[in-house]
């Protein structure tokens, strides 16, 4: 068996539900608070998101339907995508470890973020939104919230991180094809983006100043929501398509993981593959590893406390109980642009309390190294942030070797690294610190 790929031929091979891990949960979620430590109730959330994305955040179905036009939108846009075994580097390696990937690369954006971008541009489309506002990092979630508004009929404006925005301006085109506006976070467009720039002319920006702009902007206009890439529940309950199709494409082989690996910065790749298999975990009918990986210089999961925090620099949002760094930190500015952010997804922040996930983190030149070695073997460049995942698997494959264990590695190869040649090339002249 070399690989198996599902092509997008009828409905009937997209999930029919998402999967809600609320309900699975070994404790609750504390509830998000406002600063004077009231409850947040969902109607409070109204101003920010469309009425049934709030009700998907707070559900506690275990299983969530997924709209016709929704599950035609995915295949159309590449869904199933295919998943694939790693059998060149494992050659390389040496090992007797089975290693395949779930490859989101293959949609138009070249990421996973496109699940939940139709999801919420759909949802905000039929309750009459005329335009939403996000923030993006490295530019995935700009660019699937970009296409999605394009489908919709929705204007997009984005906030994208500024080192990110001169890091990498092909995502920024990528935006601007598809009609959305693009500007540089911190800008002049708000009054936080104002203050970070009197402060500091050439600030590099960070995911939460990025987040608190855009929610700056979304609350000045009634038909403009925000919308959001990752952390919160309804973001990840989408990205859940991944591992559901994982497990069906497993199941047609007859294998099952023993271990599943992703790259983490607020949680929405890792949760989208790892959750369903999660769920068989926490019901006692596996016991798989999970291995979610970050940056060393962003060490959220290694390094950071478990407490209530801003998801955004300037305290817009509500209080939210995660693994946090504090939301004034102010990130490096390495290639991988996605994993820049300060904190957890509250549930995934559940799952390494109660130390059902592993964390990692790895230095950028280990990760580029890593990377390089998988596009050697396999002919895939990858995203900086899925090489987090490759690092990873790499030592997980060598200890299979040196343990003489035959076992399965799944991990999530979130997205190609076409658009980041310029972290690459920074690598191969050994400008990577």
């Amino acid at each position: 068996m070399d690989y198996i790929v599902r092509a997008p031929q009828s409905l009937d091979m997209i999930p029919s539900t998402w999967y809600n891990i609320l309900p699975d949960l070994p404790e609750k979620i504390p509830p998000m608070k406002t600063p004077n430590g009231e409850t947040v109730k969902p109607g409070m959330l109204e101003l920010l998101f469309a009425r049934e994305l709030i009700r998907q955040e707070f559900s506690m179905e275990r299983y969530i339907s997924i709209p016709s036009k929704l599950r035609r939108l995915y295949m159309e846009l590449g869904r199933p995508t295919p998943l694939l075994r790693a059998r060149n580097l494992e050659e390389y390696l040496d090992t007797p470890a089975i290693i395949l990937y779930k490859y989101e690369g293959v949609t138009p954006t070249g990421s996973h973020k496109v699940n939940t971008a139709i999801a919420q541009a759909y949802y905000s489309r039929l309750e009459g939104v005329k335009r939403l506002v996000t923030e993006t990092g490295a530019g995935q979630w700009g660019s699937a919230l970009s296409l999605a508004g394009a489908l919709m009929g929705i204007k997009i404006r984005v906030y994208m991180v500024r080192v990110s925005y001169y890091q990498k301006p092909y995502r920024r085109i990528i935006m601007e094809l598809y009609g959305a506006e693009v500007y540089p976070s911190p800008s002049n467009l708000t009054n936080t983006g104002r203050m970070f720039l009197k402060e500091n002319p050439d600030h590099p920006g960070s995911l939460g100043i990025a987040i608190s702009e855009a929610i700056e902007d979304a609350l000045s206009d009634q038909d403009t929501k925000y919308s959001l890439g990752s952390v919160l529940n309804h973001v990840l309950l989408h990205q859940t398509i991944i591992g559901l199709e994982a497990k069906k494409q497993l199941d047609e082989l007859g294998l099952y993981p023993d271990i599943v690996i992703g790259c983490v910065g607020g949680g929405s790749n890792f949760a989208g593959l790892t959750y369903p298999f999660i769920h068989d975990k926490l019901k006692g009918s596996s016991n798989t590893r999970f291995i979610a990986v970050e940056p060393l210089s962003i060490p959220t999961m290694t390094k950071g406390i478990y407490r209530y925090d801003y998801g955004d620099s300037a305290g817009l949002t509500p209080l939210i109980k995660m693994y946090t760094l504090g939301h004034n930190y102010i990130p490096p500015p390495i290639h991988a642009g996605g994993l820049r952010y300060h904190g957890l997804a509250p549930s995934l922040s559940i799952l390494l309390k109660n130390r059902i996930i592993e964390a990692k983190s790895y230095s950028q030149v280990d990760i580029f190294s890593a990377a390089q070695l998988f596009a050697k073997t396999e002919g895939i460049i990858p995203a900086p942030e899925s090489a987090h995942a490759v690092k990873a698997v790499v030592e997980e494959a060598i200890k299979a070797r040196e343990n003489g264990r035959e076992i399965v590695i799944l991990f999530n190869l979130s997205g190609h690294g076409l658009l980041d040649l310029a972290g690459y090339d920074e690598y191969l002249k050994n400008n990577i610190k």
